[in-house]
This record gives structure tokens, sequence and C-alpha cells, in this order.
């Protein structure tokens, strides 16, 4: 549990101090949002399947990154 803490004091400080880290998480947070909207949906094209594969791909991608700039954070902060 103290991990999860030192890392979600980790993600607000780079919410707060860092310009990269609020421009992934907002890119993070749009996928997340067009991944619903398609996920809403009853029955999916091929296009949108192929879409929805495509946005998974990029949220993941993100995640990294904001994971790899969270990691130099808590290395800078320890």
């Amino acid at each position: 549990m103290i991990e999860s803490n030192t890392q979600d004091d980790v993600k607000e400080h780079s919410m707060a101090a860092d310009e990269e880290f609020r421009t992934l998480a907002a890119e993070h947070t749009r996928l997340h949002q067009a991944l619903e909207a398609l996920e809403a949906k009853p029955f999916l094209s091929d296009e949108e399947q192929a879409e929805e594969q495509r946005i998974k791909k990029l949220k993941l991608h993100l995640k990294d990154q904001m994971n790899t700039v969270m990691h130099a954070k808590s290395a800078h902060l320890a």
C-alpha cells in the first residue's frame, strides 16, 4: 500500500509539474473516452473494430510513456 501511495504522489507531482506528463495524460483520457464510445455500441463494423484495437495500442503506449516519466520523477524524489 505504501508503494501505491508513493506512485499516487509521483503521479500527482508529475501532473502538477510536468507539461509532457499532462499532455500524455490528456491524450490518454481522450483515447479512453473514444474507446468507451466504441464499447458502448452494440455492434462494431470491421473499421470500428480496427479502430478499437488501434486505440487500445495507443493507450498502452501512452501509459508506458507516463510510467517512464513517473519512474524518472520518483528517482529524483527519492
